[in-house]
């Protein structure tokens, strides 16, 4: 997943697993399924609380891993996985915003009006990328 940062044209390359990016995709796509998915149903939660997302942060990159907080109109802060919260956000049209220490560490440069010199630089970036560099799993809030 590639979340822009238009300010200072910067890419966030966030790689997520199959099933969060089916779920993220889904809603992106506007598909309503028959049944809700997890993400759905955190929505359902969070609105049954009476409460609202005001906006997801990325607040951490720790050995590779994305680290977020959903943030609630109330204040309340919950510790996420990146693409968990994405997956909300998406749902409830809810901004993501990402510190400015993570884009500093992990953002890309992108070149306005050469997107297909981007995607060919981030096809070159997977490619470097090996299963190792990503061991661990993420803590699980």
């Amino acid at each position: 997943m590639l979340l822009h940062e238009p300010e200072r044209r910067l890419v966030l390359p966030i790689v997520v697993g199959p099933a969060e990016a089916t779920s993220i995709a889904v809603a992106v796509e506007g598909v309503v399924p028959v049944r809700p998915l997890t993400h759905d149903l955190l929505c359902s939660v969070i609105e049954a609380t009476g409460n609202a997302l005001d906006h997801v942060e990325i607040t951490q990159l720790v050995d590779g891993v994305f680290h977020a907080a959903l943030v609630l109109a109330s204040g309340v802060r919950i510790d996420s996985r990146a693409s968990d919260a994405i997956g909300v956000a998406v749902r409830t049209g809810s901004p993501v915003l990402c510190v400015v220490a993570v884009l500093d560490e992990a953002g890309v440069e992108a070149v306005a009006g050469d997107e297909e010199h981007e995607v060919e630089r981030f096809r070159e970036f997977l490619e470097g990328v090996e299963p190792e560099d990503f061991e661990g799993e993420e803590p699980s809030p």
